[in-house]
């Protein structure tokens, strides 16, 4: 039998199984929150793990409070939530300004009402750096379902709730548009720098495609 050649594929990693949360923590007064995709029951008895992205203005917040609440996302969740949450930054605006579906937990962190199906307060035993991330292990001192929807996989996502962009090969000048896949966020240029970062997602130069109409 001949051997297959394969060749290493970064897109692998689209083929793990990821559900959708809102993180959410406070600091004097001020919520916060955004959108993470790892959270995971790690150990018994009742053990979580999340891993939030150090550039994120939440993961600050938790790592001074030692405390927040993850809010599972459903899959009659709206685009709104993820823009609200995950297209903006806590250090230029108020996510909460304005925001009625939500409640405030026992722990003083809002979670998120609609669009939900459970959600857990955390409060964090130990973190672990990992470059562009934070992993915090955290005890669950309170836990409660909200819905009965299915959770919303970073699958559903994509075919179900994020708005199919437009094909657009080229701008009206002829340079090349480059589109993230995870948010969806267009860079024009003929090559993306090797450093590159989403300013929307945080993703690296890896998860762009280059926008070509067949």
């Amino acid at each position: 039998m001949m051997k297959e050649t394969l060749t290493n594929d970064p897109k692998a990693m689209y083929k793990l199984s990821y559900g959708l949360f809102v993180c959410t923590a406070v600091k004097d007064g001020k919520p916060n929150g955004c959108i993470i995709n790892t959270a995971i029951q790690a150990a018994n008895p009742n053990i979580i793990s999340i891993a939030v992205n150090k550039a994120n203005y939440t993961c600050e917040l938790i790592r001074e409070t030692r405390e927040c609440n993850i809010s599972v996302i459903s899959e009659d969740a709206s685009f709104d939530l993820f823009q609200r949450f995950g297209f903006q930054s806590g250090r230029d605006v108020n996510k909460f300004d304005g925001f009625t579906s939500c409640d405030t937990a026992a722990n003083g962190i809002p979670y998120i009402t609609e669009g939900t199906n459970a959600y857990f307060s955390l409060k964090v035993k130990q973190e672990v750096d990992l470059g562009s991330h934070m992993l915090f292990l955290c005890e669950t001192p309170f836990m409660t379902v909200l819905s009965d929807r299915p959770s919303c996989t970073y699958a559903y996502y994509q075919s179900n709730i994020k708005p199919k962009p437009q094909p657009a090969g080229k701008t009206s000048e002829g340079k090349t548009i480059w589109r993230c896949v995870i948010c969806g966020y267009e860079w024009v240029g003929e090559e993306l720098p090797d450093d590159f970062i989403c300013p929307v997602c945080k993703h690296p130069k890896a998860d762009f495609e280059k926008i070509v109409v067949s």
